[in-house]
């Protein structure tokens, strides 16, 4: 018996980002949107322990060791109800690795709840979403999908409305960024200033409720993309590159490096797709569309 989970990934439309708590984190106003990128994390019974399998783009970067969330989120719901992680997970990825897009994140979800289902542990959805919030900020969201707003550092959701489907092209960069480093950069760019405390943006909700690609274009923000282009600089070229070509606005997804680019339609999407690709300013070009569901069994 095995069990399939599909789960998706995610492109941050606003992410605003508070002084650095006594913890080391930092308080989010996180807008979430997912889209139509998967992973599928496939769960199977394995007598000899926990093991971790990784097939797709740039599965070679991915970690098969106990570092991985997907093992994390095995172990952990095995603590919970007191049974040893006996099982094999299996990756096939599709979401761009070190690529701010919660790719991670969203296999922790996906393994959460394929070893649920295996295991029939019975566990609420409250009690996996806790498990989530344990594992990473991201984590939750990708159980949950659609759209949300995610305060604290990111875990704790409230659903948004949204009007229609949000049409999207992500230029992957050559190489990856450290969401950890690009943290860092931001409290050394605002070292000795004072930075306010992170609020949604109400314009940005009313745009994504109405359905309106013009109206979200000129609200979305990212306060990590100063820090990502001081670390990534090239970034800077791959945005110029997509709003030449006639997306309505271009951002850093999350922590990066992944660029976003919103566009009215389809159509739109592949004209800037097709300019992103000759450009030369990126590694790959991938077009999607949200929001979409969460993680999901198939």
């Amino acid at each position: 018996m095995s069990v399939t989970v599909r789960v998706p990934a995610k492109v941050n439309v606003q992410l605003a980002v508070g002084a650095a708590r006594p913890d080391g984190f930092h308080d989010l106003a996180n807008v979430f949107l997912a889209v139509g990128l998967y992973d599928e994390v496939t769960a199977t019974p394995s007598p000899g322990g926990l093991r971790v399998t990784c097939s797709g783009p740039d599965a070679g970067q991915v970690p098969l060791d106990r570092t991985n969330l997907a093992a994390r989120a095995a172990e952990a719901l095995a603590a919970r109800y007191g049974r040893t992680p006996d099982v094999h997970l299996h990756i096939a990825k599709d979401i761009p690795v070190a690529g701010g897009m919660a790719g991670g994140s969203a296999d922790g979800a996906a393994a959460l709840l394929a070893c649920d289902a295996l295991w029939q542990t019975g566990a609420s959805r409250p009690e996996l979403l806790e498990i989530c919030a344990e594992l990473g900020s991201d984590v939750p969201f990708s159980m949950v999908g659609g759209a949300a707003l995610g305060l604290g550092r990111g875990e704790r959701l409230t659903s948004q409305k949204v009007g229609g489907t949000f049409h999207w092209v992500f230029a992957m960069a050559s190489r990856g960024l450290s969401t950890p480093a690009v943290f860092r950069e931001f409290d050394r760019l605002n070292e000795g200033t004072e930075v306010p405390a992170p609020v949604a943006s109400h314009d940005l909700l009313d745009a994504l409720a109405a359905g309106d690609p013009d109206a979200l274009a000129a609200t979305v923000s990212n306060d990590l993309q100063p820090a990502a282009l001081s670390l990534f600089p090239e970034l800077a070229e791959t945005l110029a590159a997509g709003r030449d070509a006639g997306a309505l606005t271009g951002l850093v997804s999350g922590s990066g490096p992944t660029t976003a680019f919103l566009t009215r339609d389809p159509e739109a999407a592949e004209k800037v797709a097709e300019a992103l690709r000759a450009s030369g300013t990126c590694r790959a070009v991938r077009v999607a569309s949200g929001p979409v569901a969460g993680a999901t069994m198939l």
